[in-house]
């Protein structure tokens, strides 16, 4: 409590040594506070409560996850009895799972897509990354090209803003691999430049010609197209950035083709190149597939994926501070299966085969081959840390232009299951 301060005036005379001054003073009880120190101190207290509320929201500079995805909303269904599938929760973020999310996009009419053609919404949704690889790897389709469904729990069909979130919780997300990895590269460019017409090819320097023979489906079913694909979302801002829905300088995509083993030096130095050596600020995620190109030599395979699992840790070192240092199966080549940290890495199989396969290629790729193939791989690559997506039981019945490879819808269907894995690693702990 303050107290009102005595005044005392100078005295009429002072010393000749002294000049003549007023004196004020101010006397106070032991446990009173002046009022300018008062003042101080409480400023002091409202500054440090105001850094302590910015640093609280402003001080994790890291990538975050949705509100959804960290603290998990309980869901009471609306059971409908009898009913093979239940409806979709009625929560927000399930909203674009349940309406044609391509209503916008170029050539949304002209090539006749709709979201709600390639994915048939259900509860529950899956609630963690392995029960969700587990459901989309067994999933499939109730007839011919009809929508694809995961089997057990669902997963999401994102809007293209969702989309541009989730690829911005990463400084990069590489895919390594052949021509069917190509195409999913293509597909993810589709969603994020939302152009169903030219989304995944550089129709920027495109004749007219072109344009006319690399519409809609045969952006993929025609190999003269298909090699002309967008490989780095970079070159989209290059050279089309206003093509790009998402926020500039905020996504970055790429691929790395390395089709077969053993992989060509050049090949292995290039990928070499756009590994960091120091830690970057947002981690990194890798897709891997392969399998054709060796015809489904499971060795040839795992040795193609040990090489390149070598060569990024020795190209990035930040990756091997939480990391074995051998091989969990053969003892060589250093590390690879990482036990704590941060590193994603996902391998995919290759789609099912076609009628229109080659008969040459019936008994040594043909169905009965590609599904002990999955399943060896993934036993394999769980073993050195890298997480597996089958693809067979998504694509055995939708459309296969060759007989090899998934056209527009199919591949869709293979980005948004990409997406999903994506969205679900626990990018906090990077």
């Amino acid at each position: 409590m303050l107290r009102t301060p005595e005044k005392y005036v100078s005295a009429t005379s002072s010393p000749s040594s002294s000049p003549v001054r007023s004196v004020r003073r101010i006397r106070w009880k032991p446990w009173t506070i002046p009022p300018r120190r008062l003042g101080v101190l409480g400023g002091c207290i409202i500054v440090v409560f105001v850094l302590n509320i910015s640093i609280a929201s402003f001080g994790h500079h890291g990538p975050r996850r949705p509100a959804y995805l960290t603290n998990i909303v309980p869901y009471n269904a609306t059971f409908l009895p009898n009913a093979p599938f239940q409806p979709p929760e009625s929560l927000p973020h399930r909203i674009p799972d349940t309406i044609d999310t391509f209503s916008s996009y170029k050539y949304r009419n002209t090539c006749n897509i709709s979201s709600l053609d390639l994915h048939a919404p259900f509860a529950p949704l899956c609630s963690d990354r392995k029960s969700m690889l587990t459901a989309m790897s067994s999933g499939g389709r109730v007839g011919r090209d009809a929508p694809y469904m995961p089997r057990g729990c669902d997963m999401r069909w994102f809007s293209t803003e969702e989309i541009c979130e989730i690829l911005s919780r990463f400084e990069k997300v590489i895919i390594v691999g052949d021509s069917m990895m190509r195409h999913l590269i293509g597909s993810i460019n589709v969603l994020i430049r939302k152009d169903l017409g030219y989304g995944a090819v550089t129709d920027w320097n495109f004749s007219l010609e072109e344009r006319r023979e690399c519409f809609c489906n045969y952006q993929f079913n025609v190999k003269a197209c298909s090699i002309q694909g967008i490989f780095k979302t970079t070159d989209v801002m290059k050279n089309d950035p206003s093509s790009l829905a998402c926020p500039a300088d905020t996504v970055d995509v790429m691929i790395e083709q390395m089709i077969r083993f053993p992989i060509p030096p050049e090949e292995l130095e290039r990928f070499r190149a756009v590994l960091p050596s120091t830690k970057p600020q947002r981690p990194y995620a890798f897709i891997y597939g392969h399998g054709l190109w060796n015809d489904l030599d499971l060795q040839a395979t795992l040795d193609w994926l040990d090489l390149i699992l070598d060569t990024t840790v020795s190209a990035a070192p930040w990756l091997q501070q939480d990391i074995s240092s051998t091989s969990p199966l053969t003892g060589h080549r250093g590390s690879r299966k990482r036990t704590s940290g941060f590193w994603p890495r996902l391998f995919m199989t290759p789609n099912a085969a076609g009628k229109a396969k080659p008969d040459e290629w019936i008994v040594s790729q043909g169905n009965k081959a590609l599904m002990i193939f999955e399943e060896s791989v993934k036993v394999e690559v769980e073993r050195r840390g890298v997480e597996h997506l089958g693809t067979w039981n998504m694509s055995i019945q939708s459309n296969k232009f060759d007989g090899v490879h998934l056209d527009l819808k199919g591949n869709l269907v293979k980005a948004m299951m990409v997406l999903n894995w994506l969205n679900l690693l626990e990018v906090e702990k990077f």
